[in-house]
């Protein structure tokens, strides 16, 4: 049995004042990647200094203004890393690089070292105020695990004197959401109270969710209530780091802006530690999906993904919200038919406003437009294979033909397992457009015979080969569809009556090419057939669609369909 005893609950404070539930994100907060140390510490195979230089260029291209290097006075490959970016000029000014570093002398010695040339700089220090760490890890108690935070800013704040740029202290208490909040507030103040920030120049209060360990709504209450708590509001930005270990990072960081979050680190896709870190994607398409602008350049998912895949030596799952292939592709044929007439309607309406069911943003926004919306399994059913007839192949098939068309390639499927849309179309055209025997179509000469008396307005000489036989029909009728028919009943013996007429063109230009689709019924029996046919004379794409119809109609058993 799940030996569920062995743990507790985490408490869940007591907040009733909350405000957060009635609020809405308005607006991007400052965005900090982290990906260069919460990420690349968790990669099996670290990432060496091109590596590092490729993701970093990457990250200024989307946008970011913050950019955590990670721990120079810790690892010499980052603090090369950091030099080449110094030496080599490769921060642009706007731009402010974030450091991480323990509070103790000489690791503040070596990261002022590091840092010396950088115009803006992010000086982070942390140390572990949570209950379990001060009991187990630390054994101390609350007043010493302030002094050390205490020491650390004095020590950030007497190495900031000899540093040409510009310096933002950053403090996290660590593994605060397992820290009475109380307690971490006292702490925070003792280092605002020694580091004196400015409304021009404000300290960061960095609050991490390091273990995520209750429900997001819980963290978000941590963060209003600290939030409100802090004396001197606005010289302090409240910057949120949660990681994901209960799945709700992306929730967990949504609730707290709601809560009064003004700055968020994460990383791209969620790597780090453990189950990682909040996906900053994720947030910022969640953001652009409710018309807010997010502030980072992601129109193009997949050279994201290639650069992070390439440095990382990890792979975006393919379920993965926004960035996964199959994230914007349906299977299931509801699914299908919706995310279909949801099209139609979108182009019909020439709405400007996206709004198509399944798709909670167009999939060319991000990059993503060459990919398939609709793939097709047993699953599917008839909306996604004209779907699919539509937006490879430009046949827009008449809601007659759905049935009988997904039905084959279900069968299919269910043999082979997924089809592709290069299958789909090859079994169309084996079905209906290649139906030209044993009867076929060879040429038409149209007459307009209005003007004669006749009760029709229209002659046609209809030229075909039975099983290579040549005969000529001559037949009249109220249009070309009509005169063909009449003369096919008249002098070759079938009753048969047209039921369903559709055309459209395939192509646009003067060279286009229009597909016609037909419906014969055997008058006798009531059996019917469709029929398809192509050409770029619209006359002859109806006539070839007429004999595709009796061909099915008459003959299945030859056209082994």
């Amino acid at each position: 049995m799940l030996n569920y005893q062995r743990y507790k609950r985490v408490p869940v404070m007591n907040f009733p004042e909350r405000t957060w539930p009635e609020k809405e994100i308005q607006k991007a907060p400052i965005w900090c990647s982290v990906d260069l140390r919460d990420g690349n510490q968790a990669l099996i195979d670290p990432m060496v200094v091109e590596e590092k230089l490729e993701y970093f260029n990457l990250l200024l291209k989307l946008g970011f203004k913050e950019i955590e290097i990670g721990f120079p006075s810790a690892s010499q490959l980052e603090y090369d890393f950091l030099r080449t970016l110094v030496e080599k000029k490769l921060i642009p000014d706007d731009v402010k690089v974030q450091v991480l570093c323990q509070c103790r002398q000489h690791l503040v010695d070596k990261t002022f070292e590091a840092i010396q040339g950088i115009k803006n700089v992010v000086f982070h220090i942390y140390n572990s105020t949570s209950t379990l760490q001060r009991d187990v890890v630390f054994h101390q108690d609350k007043e010493h695990i302030k002094q050390i935070a205490i020491e650390g800013t004095k020590m950030v704040k007497e190495g900031a004197k000899n540093f040409d740029g510009n310096i933002w202290l950053e403090y996290s208490p660590e593994s605060f959401t397992g820290t009475e909040v109380e307690y971490a507030l006292e702490v925070c103040e003792a280092v605002k109270d020694i580091w004196q920030p400015t409304e021009e120049r404000p300290i960061i209060f960095n609050l991490p969710a390091t273990v995520e360990m209750t429900t997001p709504n819980v963290y978000a209450d941590q963060i209003e209530w600290m939030s409100t708590h802090f004396t001197e509001r606005e010289k302090v930005i409240l910057s949120i780091h949660p990681h994901n270990d209960r799945g709700c990072g992306v929730a967990a960081t949504e609730l707290a802006m709601l809560a009064g979050a003004d700055r968020v680190e994460g990383t791209l896709f969620g790597n780090g530690e453990r189950t990682g870190n909040v996906d900053i994607l994720n947030v910022a398409y969640n953001m652009f999906s409710q018309g807010i602008n997010p502030e980072l350049n992601i129109e193009n998912v997949n050279e994201i993904i290639d650069v992070f895949e390439r440095c990382n030596k990890m792979s975006v799952p393919p379920r993965h919200p926004y960035a996964g292939k199959l994230v914007f592709t349906a299977f299931s044929g509801s699914h299908q038919d919706a995310i279909s007439k949801g099209m139609q309607a979108l182009h019909e309406r020439q709405s400007k406003i996206w709004e198509v069911p399944y798709l909670p943003i167009d999939p060319s926004d991000v990059g993503r437009e060459y990919e398939p919306l609709v793939r097709i399994n047993s699953q599917s059913g008839k909306g996604g294979v004209a779907f699919v007839m539509e937006q490879y192949y430009g046949f827009k098939l008449p809601k007659e033909m759905h049935k009988e068309l997904a039905d084959k390639i279900q069968s299919m499927s269910e043999v082979q397992g997924e089809i592709s849309p290069e299958q789909i179309m090859e079994t169309f055209r084996r079905m209906y457009i290649d139906a030209k025997e044993p009867l076929h179509f060879r040429k038409a000469k149209i007459e307009d015979i209005s003007d004669s008396g006749s009760e029709y307005d229209t002659k046609v000489f209809l030229t075909y080969t039975d099983r290579g036989v040549e005969k000529v029909v001559e037949g009249f009728g109220n249009g070309p569809i009509d005169a063909v028919q009449h003369g096919l009943c008249a002098e070759s013996g079938f009753n048969i009556k047209l039921t369903m007429y559709h055309e459209h063109a395939l192509t646009l230009g003067s060279d286009s090419q229009a597909a016609s689709y037909i419906e014969l019924v055997d008058a006798a029996t009531g059996v019917s057939a469709y029929g398809v046919g192509i050409s770029s004379n619209i006359n002859r794409s109806s006539f070839r669609a007429i004999f595709s119809a009796l061909n099915r109609l008459y003959y299945s058993k030859e056209q082994n369909q």
